[in-house]
């Protein structure tokens, strides 16, 4: 991954742009910014319908634009904050993107994050990436349009900073292998039969991160590793076959690089997702320490790796499958999930419905090819209305 000039923004005040501000990420993001005012400062925000925060964060940041996802609420934001241009809805996000800054992150979830990525890279913004489904549906196109329009594109999910750390000094140099950890979520080791009878409020209680409802979900149904494997594959220029996943349930090696000669670099900290997010809004440089270190002789002093269990948690093979088929597999897949795990947390279907219509989605698709920006707004729009109509209960 090429980072262009490492020099770029030495000496320099970063304007950022936050897409996803009231987020989990987010607003991490921004307890980072807070912690750096001589080194950051706020260019835009962007939330949906979270305005009493994002109101709130507008008197601290001082931003020049914000976007917010319903009319009634920009017109409310615009009256309160006359000195601040205020946008909403879908265009107002690619203005936004589109907005002057430094460095634009985006923390938007799921799918809606991928147009407003291509429109920052075309506006030639260097990206924080915490977006994973941007390059699970549309990594072909936002890699050519990184390397095409010269931007950085910096990882913020903390599996991939891990390795972009492990690759730095490494760059031309042959990897072998990238070593993928995961925690194995709230339900490692259960059994299928045990797994029926979660609930939502069960799936959501994370053993180790503070993430947000979709994101933990995910992570409990062990999909948020198999996106993550399609992130790295394009992140990285590697073959989906030459990413291993390790269950690693104390969550301290957050990923790790095999190189030729079989030498392993891993890079450790403690689970807090401002470590990744200051390694991204800081580069090339490293912030001051925003959270406690390791203590290798106390509470972080064991490290153990599982093998996963593709049966049990078969996400895991479906996104390498959807991979490894290519065109539309990976689009019908995202769409699907983000589908059926939002059914879920309304209660609508059980834990093991979201893999198991998973798979049925997959079975049933036929590839179109390798789709364009607007094939894959399409598709994705079609395949949530099937998932609607064919695996919800209808709603009474």
């Amino acid at each position: 991954m090429d980072m262009g000039n490492r020099e770029k923004y030495r000496g320099e005040k970063k304007r950022i742009t936050v897409l996803g501000s009231t987020g989990s990420i987010g607003t991490q993001t921004l307890d980072v910014i807070r912690r750096e005012p001589e080194r950051f400062e706020v260019a835009a925000l962007t939330c949906g319908r979270n305005v009493t925060l994002l109101a709130e964060q507008i008197r601290e940041f001082h931003p020049s634009l914000v976007c917010c996802a319903r009319k009634e609420d920009a017109d409310r934001l615009a009256g309160e904050f006359p000195g601040i241009r205020v946008v909403w809805g879908e265009e107002g996000l690619i203005e936004a993107a589109e907005a002057d800054c430094d460095l634009l992150e985006n923390s938007l979830m799921g799918m809606r994050g991928l147009v407003p990525t291509w429109h920052s890279i075309l506006a030639g913004h260097d990206l924080a990436l915490a977006n994973k489904e941007t390059l699970v549906t549309g990594g072909h196109i936002i890699m050519d349009g990184v390397n095409e329009h010269g931007v950085r594109l910096l990882p913020v999910d903390s599996e991939h900073s891990a390795i972009f750390q492990c690759l730095q000094g490494n760059e031309g140099k042959p990897v072998r292998r990238i070593l993928l950890t995961a925690s194995g979520g709230p339900f490692r080791g259960w059994t299928r039969e045990k797994l029926e009878k979660v609930t939502p409020e069960m799936a959501l209680r994370h053993p180790n991160w503070s993430m947000g409802r979709k994101i933990t979900i995910d992570s409990a149904t062990m999909m948020n590793k198999g996106l993550e494997m399609i992130e790295a594959k394009w992140l990285f220029g590697v073959d989906i076959r030459d990413i291993q996943v390790l269950v690693h349930p104390q969550s301290i090696l957050h990923s790790a690089v095999e190189f030729r000669d079989t030498s392993v670099i891993g890079q450790m900290g403690v689970p807090d997702m401002r470590i990744p997010i200051s390694v991204a809004l800081g580069y090339p440089d490293r912030l001051e320490a925003c959270t406690e270190g390791l203590d290798f002789f106390g509470k972080h002093s064991t490290m153990t790796f599982e093998q996963p269990d593709r049966d049990v948690f078969k996400c895991l093979r479906l996104a390498e499958e959807a991979s490894l088929r290519g065109g539309s597999y990976p689009v019908v897949m995202n769409a699907a999930n983000e589908v059926l795990v939002q059914a879920f947390l309304d209660h609508r279907i059980s834990f093991t419905d979201i893999m198991d219509d998973n798979e049925e989605v997959l079975v049933h698709h036929v590839s179109t090819g390798e789709p364009d920006l607007e094939d894959i707004v399409r598709i994705d729009r079609e395949t949530r209305e099937m998932v609607a109509r064919t695996y919800l209960p209808k709603e009474v």
